[in-house]
């Protein structure tokens, strides 16, 4: 019976609004732009060729790439940062996603760290309350309808 109980509220009564949504649509809109201008930047760098293929500088000519990738992604943030957000909710957690992304920017970073050190290994992300970092970052941006904001899967590759 309690878990009968429980079903018909979670269906029917219990609210569906995401915790991670904020009720700042400029916001939203302005930094899904600054985010679909740096997808755009990151696609014109992207190198097709298999690592094993590309030659004895292989590993450092990716260095260089995931280097300006990230660029991108530093230069975006650095702007939705600049944004103003009209509401609290807004105020009180987008912070805590601009801190997450810079997390995910600086693994990136030291992924690029280890190919210009010839270390060819997957990318590696920290993990936040037990989840990967980019995950945390790409639910907040799909919660706020910027889904040119979630979290590059560039690296997973």
């Amino acid at each position: 019976m309690g878990i009968v109980a429980m079903w018909i509220y979670a269906l029917f009564f219990a609210s569906k609004e995401s915790v991670n949504r904020i009720g700042d649509r400029t916001w939203q809109k302005q930094a899904e732009s600054i985010c679909a201008s740096a997808d755009r930047e990151r696609a014109d760098l992207a190198d097709l060729r298999r690592v094993d293929e590309a030659g004895p500088n292989a590993l450092a000519e990716r260095a260089v790439i995931v280097d300006k990738a990230t660029d991108t992604l530093e230069r975006a943030i650095d702007k939705i940062a600049a944004l103003p957000i009209a509401d609290a909710k807004g105020i009180a957690i987008v912070p805590l996603w601009i801190a997450d992304y810079r997390t995910y920017i600086a693994d990136r970073r030291a992924y690029a760290d280890d190919l210009r050190a010839g270390i060819n290994k997957p990318f590696a992300e920290t993990q936040a309350e037990g989840i990967p970092i980019s995950e945390k970052v790409s639910t907040f941006a799909a919660d706020n309808l910027m889904t040119s904001c979630v979290a590059p899967i560039d690296l997973s590759v």
